[in-house]
C-alpha cells in the first residue's frame, strides 16, 4: 500500500494543475467576452462572476477597489498572496511534485518543472501583458502535456489512480462552480432581451463562451447540431459521459480510479462517489431544471467536496480541521 503521504502530494499535484488550466480557461474566455461590444456594467458583471467562480471575491476586495479586467487578471495570473492564483498553482504543482520525484518518472517531473521555469520568464518577459490569450493557451497545453506525460510514462498502478482522482475531482468541482455562476448571471438578463435581434446575438455569444471555455463549442455543435439552447448546454455539460469535462465523465473517472485504490477503509467514500456517478447518469435534464439548476449544482459541490474530505480520511494525510 502506498505510503498516504506520496499518495497526498500526488493527488494535490493533479489538482494544483487542473486547476491552474481551469483559472486559465475561465480568464481567457472572459477577457475575449470582455473585447465585445457592451455597457460597461454588464462587464463589470463577467469579471464579479469570475471571481465568484472561485469564491475570490473577499480576497480581490481587500487588495484592489475596482474590479475590470486588469485588476481581476492581476490577481488571477500571478497574485502570489491568491492562494488559487495561476502562479500558486503551478508552484504547489512544482513543490508537491518535487516532494515526491521517486514516485513519478523522469519525464512527468522535467514537465512539471519546466512549466514553473518557463512560466516565470514568460511572466518577466512581459507575454502576459502583450497577448493575454496566448499566455493562456500556453498555460493550458502545459496542463494537457503534463497529463498526457503522466499517462503515457507512468506505470498504471497506485501513484497514477491518484493522480487521476485528483485531476477529475478538480475538474467536477470547477465544470459545476462555471455552470451555476454563468447560468445565474445569465438568468438576470442582463443584456437587451434574448426576444431581440441584438439580445440574441449577445445571448449566442454568452453561450458559446461557456462551452469555449470547456472546449465544448465543437462538441456542442457535433451532439446536437442546432443553435444553442441553454437547456442543452446543461445536459452536455452535467450529464453527457463522452463529454470529457461533464459532471458524468469526471465522476466516472472519479469512480474508477478509487476503485483501484480502495482498501479497507475506503468502503463508504466509495459508496458515495457510486451513488452521485449513478445519480448522474439515470438524470435526466428537465427533471434537473424542474427542481432547479442552482440548488442541483450547491448539492453536487458539497457532495464533491464531502468526497474530497472522505478521500483525505481513507487515503491522504488528512486535512486541517
Amino acid at each position: 500500500m502506498m505510503l498516504s503521504r506520496t499518495a497526498d502530494h500526488l493527488f494535490w499535484m493533479a489538482r494544483y494543475m487542473e486547476r491552474a488550466e481551469n483559472t486559465a480557461r475561465m480568464l481567457d474566455v472572459n477577457y475575449q467576452t470582455s473585447l465585445l461590444p457592451q455597457s460597461a456594467h454588464m462587464s463589470e458583471q463577467g469579471w464579479r462572476g469570475l471571481l465568484s467562480i472561485s469564491e475570490l471575491t473577499w480576497g480581490f476586495s481587500k487588495k484592489y477597489q475596482a474590479v475590470d479586467a486588469r485588476n481581476v487578471m492581476d490577481f488571477m495570473v500571478r497574485d502570489e498572496t491568491n492562494a488559487s492564483s495561476i502562479v500558486a498553482c503551478l508552484r504547489a504543482a512544482r513543490e508537491n511534485a518535487r516532494a515526491v520525484r521517486g514516485a513519478l518518472t523522469t519525464e512527468v517531473w522535467e514537465t512539471q518543472n519546466q512549466t514553473w521555469l518557463e512560466f516565470n520568464r514568460l511572466l518577466a518577459d512581459g507575454a502576459f501583458e502583450r497577448d493575454p490569450s496566448s499566455f493562456f493557451e500556453w498555460v493550458k497545453f502545459r496542463s494537457h502535456l503534463s497529463r498526457g506525460v503522466t499517462v503515457g510514462t507512468m506505470l498504471q498502478d497506485e501513484a497514477l489512480h491518484f493522480l487521476r482522482i485528483g485531476t477529475f475531482l478538480e475538474r467536477a468541482d470547477n465544470t459545476a462552480r462555471l455552470l451555476d455562476v454563468k447560468f445565474q448571471a445569465l438568468a438576470g438578463g442582463d443584456y437587451f432581451g434574448p426576444d431581440t435581434k441584438e439580445g440574441m446575438e449577445v445571448d449566442f455569444y454568452h453561450w458559446s463562451a461557456i462551452l469555449r471555455s470547456v472546449s465544448g463549442f465543437e462538441i456542442y455543435r457535433k451532439v446536437y447540431r442546432n443553435v444553442i439552447h441553454p437547456e442543452k448546454v446543461a445536459e452536455l455539460l452535467i450529464l453527457r459521459p463522452d463529454m470529457p469535462r461533464s459532471l458524468a465523465a469526471c465522476m466516472n473517472d472519479v469512480v474508477d480510479n478509487l476503485q483501484r485504490v480502495a482498501n479497507e477503509q475506503s468502503d463508504e467514500t466509495l459508496r458515495r462517489a457510486g451513488r452521485l456517478r449513478a445519480d448522474l447518469q439515470y438524470g435526466r435534464i428537465d427533471e434537473i431544471l424542474a427542481t432547479g439548476l442552482h440548488a442541483y449544482l450547491t448539492e453536487f459541490l458539497d457532495r464533491v467536496n464531502d468526497l474530497g474530505v472522505g478521500i483525505s480520511r481513507d487515503f491522504l494525510v488528512p486535512m486541517a480541521a
